[in-house]
């Protein structure tokens, strides 16, 4: 793990004799929202494409920054109410109509109006369970490893400081290019992080 205070001298090369490590990027520590979300607009103009922040709470302003579109999280839960009101109507349809059909009074079988209510909890039923393994799935979660973790000064995250990763994979990351680029953005460190 290579890490260093940003002073503008370009980090050591690995000596032939080094075995190869792969990296999964460099990660860039910012003191305050204001920083980081100026830094991701900085990185998006210069063409990075493959990035993430990380903060300890939520931005606003960043996914815009990053260049995020939007999220399939609303039409999974869509999908998932959808689904939910089909499995709750036709159920009761087969049940009053098709398999134990009562007629009581004269009444029609197929009655919609008894149907609403229990079409309308499966809706929501369905439509919960829809949107939390979506967005389990959206994020990659469960997630018991992430090349991250080794960056030592990563924990920080979920306390008081924001991070901005370029990853290695970004047709545009060049690991010196991409360490200049993070010492003018003036970040509290850059460390180089490996997978």
């Amino acid at each position: 793990m290579a890490e260093r205070p940003t002073d503008g001298i370009p980090a050591p090369h690995p000596s032939p004799l080094t075995p190869h490590v792969s990296v999964y990027g460099l990660l860039a520590e910012f003191e305050n929202p204001t920083d980081l979300v100026n830094a991701a607009r900085a990185a998006r103009e210069a063409g990075y494409r493959t990035m993430d922040a990380y903060t300890p709470f939520p931005i606003e302003e960043l996914n815009e920054a990053l260049g995020l579109g939007g999220t399939w999280v609303a039409p999974i839960v869509l999908l998932g109410g959808l689904t939910g009101a089909a499995l709750g109507y036709l159920m009761q349809y087969y049940i009053a109509v098709i398999d134990y059909p009562l007629n009581i009074g004269g009444r029609p079988l197929h009655s919609w109006p008894a149907f609403v209510p229990v079409t309308f909890e499966l809706t929501i039923l369905c439509a919960g369970i829809f949107a939390v393994l979506g967005m389990l799935a959206l994020n990659g979660l469960p997630m018991p490893y992430h090349p991250l973790f080794n960056a030592p000064r990563f924990a920080l995250a979920t306390r008081d400081r924001f991070f901005l990763c370029i990853e290695a994979t970004d047709p545009k990351y060049n690991r010196d290019d991409t360490w200049r680029f993070f010492d003018r953005l003036g970040p509290r460190s850059v460390t180089e992080v490996e997978t």
